[in-house]
């Protein structure tokens, strides 16, 4: 008998048929002999609507009712999966996420979990029962509710997971698995049958949607295997795990392009010990996120240093970048919208040569001129302008050879590739 996690998204249980559809794919699971718990988000876009009725309201909702408005879209869906579920003859039981003991810090809108009691969880398992816990949210010690930000949905499955020691959380969504790139820019991606916790974590930190960064951490953390799968069409979907067969022979797992990048840099910094430590304090300090980092060669005592962030946190990023300008005597700031992050991602690259040589050449094929480049072990990236993204993502998904078989072969019998 193993322990299941299945966690469903909001587009999973976005009405009563998909709510339905739902039911039928946990008592399923419980049919097989399993124990199941089930973690479900918002139907469809009750999120969104709800934070939109909060800004008719006020501008600036206080954090603390934003949380507990925000909070209550998870408690419709959980109530009527589990109306679902016992109207197909099996036992069920729903949860918020104070309920079934998940405690989060302080930090509404982006709390973290730092504890879950799985007391009660683990009574309602052993009673036979379907237990139904409401994702992204949580309370404090002193019962206060949190949400759990973006994402908060994946990190609660994974979440449970671990403090259930579960086999697998199973990660339902509007896709059938991860692909080798956006099948919406990339025709002939290809899904994997598996992809390492590494590559994962890349692919969601470069703006693969698939699974949220926290979540996939947590699955490392606690060495959970996760398994991507869609709740529209059935599938083997797609493994996360530690590590699987052939998993050498793949030097490039996927492509991806971010289109929610902006670029600030600060011109004439001066050169010396600190300075650096100064800008990067100020701007995690105002909770701004930067991701791509590149120093100029100092000329004369100064530098030119650049930084990526996300669109929405731009304006905020480029003021705290034109504060420290006097304080930290540099000379002016620059910024730049309409950019995209161009990554190849593979744990092959730890031990091969010419990814990146291949990755430029193919770029310079196509004309598109590259700005800045990083690197890690096992991924590079490079920023690109926004309206290349699509062309550049699908001329280096062919150098890769990254297509589907079928559709590889298809497109060599049109003299496409070879």
């Amino acid at each position: 008998m193993a322990l299941i996690v299945q966690k469903f998204g909001g587009s999973s249980v976005r009405d009563a048929e998909r709510i339905q559809s739902v039911a039928k794919l946990a008592t399923d699971r419980f049919d097989l002999g399993d124990r199941v718990v089930v973690v479900v988000s918002a139907m469809g876009k009750t999120t969104d609507r709800l934070v939109q009725m909060a800004h008719e309201i006020t501008p600036d909702p206080p954090a603390r009712e934003f949380d507990m408005l925000l909070a209550s879209g998870e408690q419709v869906s959980i109530a009527l999966l589990a109306m679902a579920i016992q109207a197909r003859g099996y036992q069920a039981i729903s949860f918020t996420g104070p309920q079934v003991g998940i405690e989060t810090d302080r930090s509404h809108g982006r709390a973290r979990i730092v504890h879950i009691n799985d007391t009660r969880i683990r009574a309602a398992l052993g009673e036979g029962k379907i237990a139904i816990v409401a994702g992204f949210q949580g309370a404090t010690a002193d019962q206060e509710i949190t949400t759990l930000g973006r994402g908060g949905s994946d990190t609660t499955g994974v979440a449970l997971a671990a403090a259930l020691r579960a086999d697998r959380c199973d990660i339902y969504t509007d896709v059938d698995g991860v692909y080798t790139a956006d099948p919406r820019d990339v025709p002939d991606a290809r899904r994997l049958d598996a992809i390492t916790y590494e590559e994962m974590l890349e692919l969601a930190s470069r703006g693969v949607k698939v699974l949220h960064r926290r979540s996939v951490e947590l699955a490392v953390n606690y060495n959970i295997p996760v398994r991507v799968l869609s709740s529209f069409e059935p599938g083997p979907g797609t493994l996360v795990v530690k590590g699987y067969e052939g998993m050498e022979n793949a030097i490039v797992s996927g492509v991806t392009a971010n289109r929610t990048e902006s670029k600030i840099t600060i011109i004439g910094v001066p050169d010396r010990p600190g300075i650096a430590a100064a800008i990067f304090s100020a701007l995690g300090e105002a909770e701004v996120s930067v991701d791509m980092i590149v120093q100029n060669t100092g000329l004369e005592g100064r530098t030119d240093i650049s930084f990526t962030v996300d669109h929405e946190e731009h304006a905020r990023g480029r003021a705290i970048a034109e504060r420290l300008v006097g304080e930290i005597g540099a000379l002016d700031v620059q910024s730049q919208e309409g950019i995209a992050k161009l990554s190849v991602v593979g744990i092959g690259m730890k031990s091969h040569s010419g990814v990146a040589a291949k990755m430029f050449a193919a770029l310079a094929r196509e004309g598109i001129s590259i700005d800045m480049i990083s690197t890690s072990e096992i991924s590079i990236s490079c920023l690109i302008a926004l309206d290349s993204a699509e062309r550049a993502l699908r001329a280096v998904h062919a150098e890769f050879g990254l297509a589907a078989p079928a559709t590889a072969a298809v497109k060599t019998a049109q003299g496409g590739l070879s």
